[in-house]
């Protein structure tokens, strides 16, 4: 168990390093980022935005939504689905890290 345990740590280390490598040249959107790195940046966000989590964001999860900004996050909110993370509690992330952003418009 936990050599499965090491083995899905280390890709997931792995992949996090490869796609930020890949994305780190790219300023071409708004928020001179990428769904990509700006996924990559929210890591520390993903215990309070998992389906039903009653956990409440961190320190680290705030300043990487501040840092973040709004427009990226508005790019994660309305890019392709991530798995494990709920959209709505996403969306609540400024306000639960009293980051002045505007809401973000829900592209359909």
């Amino acid at each position: 168990m936990m050599k499965l345990f090491k083995s899905k740590t280390l890709l997931l280390v792995m992949l996090v390093i490869v796609m930020s490598a890949l994305v780190r040249e790219s300023t071409s959107h708004p928020c001179g980022s990428t769904f990509f790195s700006s996924l990559v940046q929210l890591i520390p966000c993903r215990p309070a935005v998992a389906p039903f989590s009653p956990i409440p964001p961190s320190e680290a999860c705030c300043a990487s939504i501040k840092a973040l900004g709004q427009p990226c996050l508005c790019v994660l909110v309305n890019g392709p689905p991530i798995s494990g993370v709920d959209r709505g509690m996403a969306m609540q992330l400024p306000e639960k890290c009293t980051a002045n952003f505007e809401p973000c418009e829900i592209a359909k």
